[in-house]
């Protein structure tokens, strides 16, 4: 399944639905900090529940050592840019990194230029854009859609590791 990737997420109830998503659809998570509040696991329980102990949850401290420690598969950005192809047209892989950018702010430049795919959920015209744990949750079951797996008969072991 591919992994979620929160980019400095601005708001804890998000990040912490995020992360139950994640849990849902038997993904992981990478946190790119800074984020817009003190990261920490009593911050997140409220939107995330017990779900927080099912995902592995892996901190990088900024996008640049994220950006250099090299992770594999594509990076995929969502984005609300009316460019981007809609996510419908994307044949997910196992190893892709699904990116959700800032609530306030989306993603910036260098973040788009090192995607290796900008996909956009299509949208009524009057809409801007889905609160970010929508958005994961919808390209997180279009991918599973799309490999046609059935839950996991059991949630894998909780893992927190802090990166760079």
């Amino acid at each position: 399944m591919p992994r979620l990737v929160m980019f400095q997420p601005d708001i804890a109830l998000n990040l912490g639905a995020s992360i139950r998503v994640a849990a849902c659809f038997g993904a992981s998570v990478d946190v790119i900090e800074p984020c817009g509040f003190p990261f920490s696991i009593r911050a997140l329980r409220r939107s995330g529940l017990d779900y927080l102990e099912h995902v592995a949850v892996r901190r990088w401290t900024s996008w640049e050592k994220y950006a250099a420690a090299g992770e594999v598969g594509r990076l995929i950005l969502l984005t609300t840019s009316a460019d981007a192809p809609p996510i419908w047209r994307c044949a997910f892989r196992e190893d892709d990194r699904i990116m959700l950018g800032r609530e306030s702010a989306g993603a910036p430049a260098e973040v788009h230029a090192a995607a290796d795919l900008r996909l956009r959920i299509p949208l009524e015209a009057r809409a801007r854009s889905l609160n970010v744990s929508v958005a994961a949750a919808v390209a997180l079951a279009e991918a599973r859609r799309q490999f046609a797996a059935s839950p996991p008969e059991s949630a894998p072991e909780a893992r927190a590791a802090s990166e760079g």
